[in-house]
């Protein structure tokens, strides 16, 4: 069986270097992109900050007051963030990684995974020369850099795209997996937040390798069986989940700030509720029925969560809308613990309003009959 060859390329410090890209003048500047809330001219958090402004100290999810208090004199640049225009660069990009990959998979405006396995016929040294022109092809068309990781699931992949950056290749053997991930600290692995790295901690668990040595059974314990699994298989490279396309291209959507950070569901839904009319109105404007719901939310830290559905059959109604988003938020904020800061809706998989109103007529005189 041929070896699985994944790569996770991940695009540099994106929204900074999309403005740096914009405006060839910043590239000597510290440059900070920020998600104003509006309550004043300094409120808000740094989305993210180009590496001379890392320098300082300045990381996503800190306040703008604080970003501006570690560059006083340092001639920075704070700007909003512009998501139509960072997204316009995205699809770009997207466009030049789908065409390098057996199997493609968005995960972010700034990130995909690429199943290449067929296509460098298992070699990482041809996967190797593949990325390099896979970043050359980048910088040509779009004067950005990124940073790729190859291995031989999504899981070390990822990893490795985050140990050389900016404009890093980083290759993992099969072979090398377990000592590649042993000495990182346990926070490297997707799930183990602050809270959850408190709880290793109070376990001695520090390193991949400490939680990899841990015996499976108190993992189940303390974690419960999904997750004990999952953090015992990722601490030793174990990854089978598939390179996939996550639903439709098309979607309309609309996101917006809220008037403080919060976890009121009353709060956060009556903002949504807003964006649902919004979309509705762009979907009879269209006259496109939907399948999928989604909401996003971007959190107080700056991370972004998404919970989607699919329906069992198209629609065009607003409550139906509104009854999912409601449904998802609720899940949602069961799930976690910080407050939300924007939230978003978005629908996708579409069908023509006249060809649903067809399948309706349809099953209606099936029914008859």
């Amino acid at each position: 069986m041929q070896a699985r060859v994944i790569m996770l390329v991940d695009l540099d410090y994106f929204f900074a270097q999309c403005e740096e890209r914009r405006n060839p003048s910043l590239k000597d500047k510290p440059v900070v992109v920020c998600v104003y809330s509006g309550r004043s001219e300094d409120s808000g958090a740094v989305s993210t900050a180009n590496y001379i402004a890392r320098k300082y100290g300045v990381t996503s999810g800190i306040p703008i007051f604080l970003a501006k208090k570690k560059l006083k004199k340092k001639d920075a640049v704070f700007l909003p963030v512009d998501h139509e225009f960072y997204e316009e660069v995205s699809e770009e990009i997207m466009r030049i990684l789908r065409s390098h990959a057996d199997l493609f998979e968005q995960v972010g405006i700034d990130e995909a995974y690429l199943d290449v396995s067929q296509k460098v016929k298992g070699s990482l040294e041809e996967a190797k020369e593949l990325a390099q022109r896979i970043k050359e092809e980048v910088k040509a068309q779009q004067k950005l850099t990124c940073s790729i990781g190859i291995g031989p699931n999504k899981l070390v992949a990822k990893i490795a795209a985050d140990i050389q950056k900016p404009d890093g290749l980083t290759i993992v053997e099969p072979e090398q997996v377990e000592s590649f991930l042993s000495p990182l600290p346990v926070s490297r692995l997707i799930g183990v937040g602050r809270k959850t790295k408190k709880r290793m901690q109070t376990l001695v668990i520090s390193t991949i390798g400490d939680l990899a040595k841990y015996d499976v059974q108190r993992l189940i314990e303390v974690f419960g069986k999904k997750l004990g699994i999952y953090f015992h298989n990722a601490s030793i490279g174990v990854d089978d989940e598939p390179v996939q396309e996550r639903g439709e291209v098309e979607s309309i959507s609309r996101i917006s700030t809220l008037k403080g950070d919060t976890r009121d569901l009353k709060v956060i839904l009556e903002r949504a509720n807003q964006l649902c009319d919004e979309v509705h109105a762009k979907l009879v404007q269209r006259e496109l029925g939907f399948k999928s719901v989604g909401i996003v939310a971007v959190m107080v830290d700056m991370s972004v969560r998404s919970r989607s559905k699919t329906l069992e059959n198209p629609t065009n109604e607003l409550e139906v809308l509104k009854k999912t988003v409601k449904e998802l938020f609720e899940k949602f904020l069961n799930e976690s613990e910080l407050e939300a800061r924007r939230v978003g809706v978005r629908v996708s998989n579409f069908v023509k309003e006249q060809e649903r109103q067809k399948q309706i007529t349809n099953f209606i005189g099936l029914a008859k009959n």
